[in-house]
């Protein structure tokens, strides 16, 4: 995102802060695709991704006034956003292994096209849980080291570790 997108969400923000709903609702418009699209690679599912944005936004508004430095929007966002589609992934989880029921299905991302589209998903869907999440938020969400280390709850240099990791699985995964 270019500086003066962040600046202008900064400003959004402390907008919000102040108690201007219009600007909450410019917010989510400019974050609502960013933060689905992400959801999409964490849970792997349309509907549940869409659930979890949505859900997400209910705890971004109720604690945006809390939100001490405006610049760190993206981060606090995102690790909400992890929060709740880890959330959502554990309760599927636990849900298959009480009902002993598998699902097998594997839909492909929506917006996929063309065969290497559906081989970067493919190989994004097999990385471990924290590199896949790391590796969103900066490939394909363009978030800053110390952004993902929010988002993500983990020191800067795990950040670095998992970012170079799937990096490297990608980069084999896709005969680069």
């Amino acid at each position: 995102m270019s500086d003066s997108g962040r600046i202008f969400d900064e400003l959004l923000v402390l907008s919000v802060q102040s108690g201007d709903r219009k600007a909450l609702e410019r917010l989510a418009a400019r974050w609502q695709p960013r933060l689905l699209r992400s959801a999409r690679r964490f849970t792997g599912d349309e509907e549940m991704a869409w659930d979890a944005v949505q859900d997400s936004w209910l705890g971004i508004a109720r604690g945006i006034s809390r939100l001490r430095d405006p610049a760190k929007f993206p981060g606090w966002a995102f690790a909400i956003l992890r929060r709740r589609c880890a959330e959502r992934v554990n309760a599927r989880a636990a849900h298959r292994s009480r009902s002993d029921a598998l699902d097998e299905r594997n839909e492909p991302a929506a917006n996929a096209r063309g065969e290497d589209r559906a081989a970067i998903a493919q190989a994004f869907a097999r990385l471990p849980e924290e590199q896949r999440v790391a590796a969103t938020l900066f490939f394909v969400e363009h978030l800053k080291l110390d952004e993902i280390a929010v988002a993500t709850d983990a020191p800067l240099g795990t950040v670095k570790s998992r970012i170079f990791a799937a990096r490297k699985s990608l980069k084999e995964a896709l005969g680069a």
